[in-house]
This record gives structure tokens, sequence and C-alpha cells, in this order.
């Protein structure tokens, strides 16, 4: 995920990236190192001991980011939103934040932001009925260093419900906007919406029902459907796997016959 979203933003001109670590950072700074190999200069802001939130973050990384306006980029989920049109309109606008937003069709399985008529935002709300009409946030954003001036350094905060956002609009009305777009948004909250993100881009880069990883190891006896396999995982003879996501370090035994299934090196393995 963290190489996808880095390449797409290095393929629009964004190549000075900070990110945040905090839950597994060996797992993150071991794919991405640097950045170089991705044409990307990375660097890391640590939070530590405890998650930060959405606020207490970009707080905590705003000396390493060293600049006035910046992106932000959730780092769980993927778009192709024109980030040059979305730090046009944040210009042309003056706001201190940006929020990339598509109409929220999906209102009973997102909370929505509401705008108004002047593309404002006013208000955030939760999933359900009273979400109809409002807009779907994809994850990325636009902001000034100005809007995180008043987060207590080393506190965790929160930007939306109730957090730094939500005082800012109320204080400025006008300082939190929303951009307006039609881009594609893919999620992988859940093992279905992950499935079918991996399926679509399977499509996309014009592979065949199967995503195999890097090293591994599978015998020409098995038989794999319509699964994707992580790195390092191996597969014996006469084995079947039939729609399932097989993680890191996986070893299937030989013979061994697995449908829809979740299956890790360490946890064994969970029905989806």
């Amino acid at each position: 995920m963290v190489r996808r979203i880095i390449k797409w933003l290095v393929s629009r001109g964004v190549v000075d990236l900070v990110l945040n670590l905090h839950h597994l950072p060996h797992t993150i700074t071991a794919v991405v190192g640097d950045g170089g190999d991705m044409g990307a200069h990375v660097r890391y802001s640590w939070e530590q001991p405890r998650v930060l939130g959405s606020a207490g973050g970009p707080k905590t990384a705003l000396p390493i980011v060293a600049s006035d306006a910046f992106f932000i980029v959730n780092g769980d989920t993927l778009t192709d939103v024109d980030v040059h049109d979305l730090a046009a309109a944040h210009e042309r606008s003056g706001a201190l934040v940006t929020l990339a937003l598509v109409p929220n069709r999906e209102f009973d399985r997102y909370g929505g932001v509401v705008l108004d008529s002047n593309g404002a935002v006013t208000g955030f709300v939760r999933r359900g009925p009273s979400a109809e009409g409002s807009y779907h946030f994809i994850g990325v954003q636009m902001a000034r260093a100005e809007a995180f001036r008043g987060v207590e350094p080393h506190v965790p905060a929160n930007t939306i419900g109730g957090g730094v956002y939500d005082r800012l609009f109320a204080e400025r009305p006008g300082s939190v906007r929303g951009y307006v777009c039609d881009a594609a948004f893919w999620d992988v909250g859940t093992v279905d919406d992950y499935r079918r993100t991996s399926v679509e881009f399977m499509k996309r880069e014009g592979q065949a029902d199967t995503s195999v990883g890097e090293r591994a190891r599978i015998d020409p006896t098995a038989r794999i459907l319509r699964s994707i396999l992580w790195d390092d995982v191996e597969v014996g003879a006469g084995a079947m796997l039939e729609e399932c996501i097989v993680t890191d370090g996986v070893r299937i035994a030989a013979g061994a016959h697995h449908r829809r299934e979740v299956i890790t090196a360490h946890h064994g393995t969970a029905h989806s």
C-alpha cells in the first residue's frame, strides 16, 4: 500500500515525503527506505510512545515538513484525485484546509462532510440517513501549518468529530473547504473491500485473476484460483487455493485445500 501511494504521488510530481510511524514501524521503513528507488525523498516522523491522531501526527511532523502548505494523504486508501487541481483550489480560496471530496453515494456506510453553497465545510455527520446528500472524504487534503497551531505538542488530537477542524470552521467560517471531484476511491477497510480493490487493480494492471508476491515458491501441481498471495509464500504439491488471501511467510502444506480464507503465518486461518 505505502509503495503504491508513494509511486502515485511521485508520478504527480510530489516527491518530498514525510511518513508518520507508530505501529510496526520497521515494516514500513524496510519496504520504503529513503524512497530513492521510487524517485522520492522520504523522511520519517515518529509518533512514540502513543498514537497522536490525525491532528497530533501532522503537528509533530511540522518541523520536518518545513513548509507552509502541504498535502496530507491517508496511508490506508487509494485514489486517483488530481493533486494539482486540489492544490490550485486550495491556493485560490485562501483556506487553511481543503479536503478532497466525492458525492457520498454510500451514506449508510460512510460518514460525510457537509458543505454550504460556497464550498465551505459546515459540519461532519455520521454514516446513516443524516449523511445522505453529504460528501465523502477520500483521504487526501491540503493544509497550511497554521491549521495546527493550536494543537498541543505530543498530545493526541483529531481533525474531525469534535476535533481541530470543527473548531476551525466554527471560529473562522470558510477556513475549511471542500474540493468536490469525480476521483476514483478504493477502500481496504474490510477483507471484502481489500479483495475487491485487489481484483480491480489486477485488472487495471493487466494481470490474471491471481496476484503473487515476491519470492513465492509454488509447486507446479498446485492449483491457485482467484487468490492473492503476499510475499515469501510457499505452496506445496497438490494444494488448492480458491479465493484466498495468503499473507507473508505462509507455508501451504502439500495436498491442503483452502477456500475463501485469510491465511496468516502466526494466527492460523480466518474465514472471510
